[in-house]
């Protein structure tokens, strides 16, 4: 679905990397298998708006894009009347599960719902956005901000609310997509963006570090566990500063070496992804 918008065989595969192994379907293992499940065909159930409509944005493209909504509903409406619950009508999301965004490690040693989307991703999520915003992909979107805004309110048609989370998960693993390779072709125009969002995620980085130090200080060392992970997500957050500010450094200095930047890129990601999954499964189970 995702080749749609992003060329980059990369791009592509990063994007089905972070939705399948990210913390949001991983988190859905504390439920029943069959969640897991739903959640697994919402990208596909975006392939008829994304390859039959070739406009920038049609009635008949919305209506297609409407299918995983349609299924989500008609899924929970078939299990409950085969008294299956597949994931509890109460959970949803509450603003304390936003810190899943910076720190997801973090939040699943707390019981937390997990949103995130990794550390290092974050510099392509930020660039992504910043070019769909530039692109004015209204149709994006509204479907990202509609999965968002169910995911929080009361259960609607015996739906449970977390499980809306998937549509906005899919729709930023592809805008995550769109900004690795929007990194990997950022010329010299790009550069204030580009330095902007290593800004950012040295940002991230203190703000971790600072709070690794604050539960360090916790009496008798109750909450050092915490600190140790926050440490960790701390020094993932110092690659992706040092991966984003090399790409800045070749964009001012007019150097397009495209095999570098991505390869410095999708490694710091792979390497990303891969640690997060394991800790995430490792704890959960």
């Amino acid at each position: 679905m995702s080749r749609r918008w992003v060329e980059s065989f990369a791009g592509s595969f990063f994007a089905g990397a972070i939705y399948g192994f990210g913390p949001f379907m991983l988190g859905l293992t504390r439920f029943h298998p069959t969640a897991g499940f739903l959640a697994a065909t919402i990208p596909w159930l975006f392939c008829p708006a994304a390859f039959i409509c070739k406009t920038k944005w049609s009635w008949k493209e919305a209506a297609l894009s409407l299918l995983p909504f349609l299924a989500i509903i008609v899924f929970f409406q078939a299990t409950v009347h085969y008294h299956l619950f597949a994931v509890p009508r109460q959970a949803r999301l509450h603003p304390a599960d936003l810190f899943a965004l910076i720190a997801p490690l973090v939040s699943v040693r707390r019981g937390l719902n997990l949103i995130g989307f990794y550390h290092i991703p974050m510099a392509a999520l930020v660039m992504g956005f910043s070019m769909l915003l530039a692109a004015r992909r209204l149709g994006i979107m509204i479907l990202l901000l509609s999965g968002i805004v169910l995911a929080f309110c009361k259960p609607l048609l015996d739906v449970s609310p977390i499980i809306w989370f998937a549509v906005p998960a899919v729709c930023c693993s592809v805008i995550t997509a769109e900004g690795i390779q929007g990194l990997v072709l950022s010329g010299f125009a790009d550069r204030k963006l580009v330095l902007a969002i290593a800004i950012f995620m040295g940002g991230l980085t203190i703000v971790t570090l600072l709070l690794a130090t604050k539960y360090f200080q916790v009496f008798a060392g109750l909450a050092s566990g915490y600190a140790r992970v926050l440490t960790d997500t701390g020094k993932l957050f110092i690659l992706g500063a040092l991966v984003t500010a090399t790409i800045f450094f070749m964009t001012r200095l007019k150097v397009r070496i495209l095999w570098v930047r991505r390869l410095i890129l999708c490694s710091a990601t792979a390497v990303d992804i891969f640690l997060g999954a394991r800790f995430i499964v490792d704890w959960i189970t």
